[in-house]
């Protein structure tokens, strides 16, 4: 039983977070599970869960979060599992800088701010786990998904850095790199879709009617998978006592990887444009 280790896991309203939060509770692990909307903390309450609000775009959320966190834990945390994200789809050429910035609020530098500022207690405990929800995405750029390729890009870079940075503290740095996982990512990203790229004005707005199609199918992509997949990684990025630097998820995951280090990369570009 891991009853004395705390873990925080962002994102948990629904999807991969709500069902690792639940994976970890079932193992042993004390879960602090946080969500940015109240109504979504209470329901977690209501579930059985310590739950905490945090709204990764705002800093003062984050203080809060901190704050409570040191309490409930008395100081010692043992784990983060940055889950909490969205997908903005959209053309490159479709983005305006606010709608790339908010991307990046929540994707990267909420995420950072929050990683930072738990740390301490790691590194006083010499002890920790950061774990952190990348995506295919993180490594293999596809089409019409260029903030969302760009801030998991960026999240494996720092994430990459912060963990050389973090040797001899007994912090690790994990990534998890899935594909497809069921969730509400696509409804999520649907609505984003809608709010923030002008369809009708772009250059590409037969395109989007495809897009749009593919976003309200509720359909599953091939290869797809539960999100038990993801929590079977993270519980091993927790546990083992030399936990990967990368969990790649799911068969398209596993695909690209290996066909980016044998294809050149005009053969690379060629297959991924026949991804949608």
């Amino acid at each position: 039983m891991n009853s004395s280790k705390s873990v925080l896991i962002t994102g948990c309203s629904s999807g991969i977070g709500h069902h690792c939060a639940h994976a970890l509770l079932g193992a042993g692990y004390r879960v602090i599970a946080a969500a940015r909307k109240e109504k979504d903390v209470e329901r977690l309450k209501e579930e059985g869960f310590e739950a905490l609000q945090l709204d990764l775009d705002r800093s003062d959320s984050i203080d809060r979060a901190v704050e409570r966190l040191h309490a409930l834990t008395d100081g010692k945390l043992y784990a983060v599992f940055n889950n909490a994200a969205y997908g903005q789809p959209g053309a490159v050429e479709d983005l305006s800088r606010e709608v790339l910035r908010r991307q990046f609020e929540t994707n990267l530098f909420g995420t950072h701010e929050l990683t930072v500022k738990l740390l301490p207690m790691m590194i006083k405990a010499k002890e920790g786990r950061i774990v952190q929800n990348s995506s295919v995405l993180g490594f293999a750029a596809m089409r019409y998904r260029g903030a969302y390729n760009a801030s998991k890009f960026a999240l494996e870079g720092l994430s990459d850095t912060l963990r050389l940075e973090l040797e001899g503290t007994g912090v690790h740095v994990s990534i998890i790199e899935p594909g497809p996982i069921r969730s509400r990512f696509r409804a999520n990203a649907l609505k984003k879709f809608l709010e923030n790229i002008d369809i009708e004005e772009s250059r590409l707005s037969n395109l989007y009617e495809k897009k749009l199609k593919q976003l309200r199918s509720s359909e599953d992509a091939p290869f797809t998978l539960g999100p038990e997949a993801v929590a079977q990684a993270l519980l091993h990025a927790l546990e083992s006592p030399s936990p990967k630097r990368r969990y790649r998820v799911t068969f398209p995951t596993h695909l690209f990887y290996w066909l980016k280090k044998i294809l050149p990369d005009s053969m690379m570009d060629w297959m991924l444009r026949k991804v949608e």
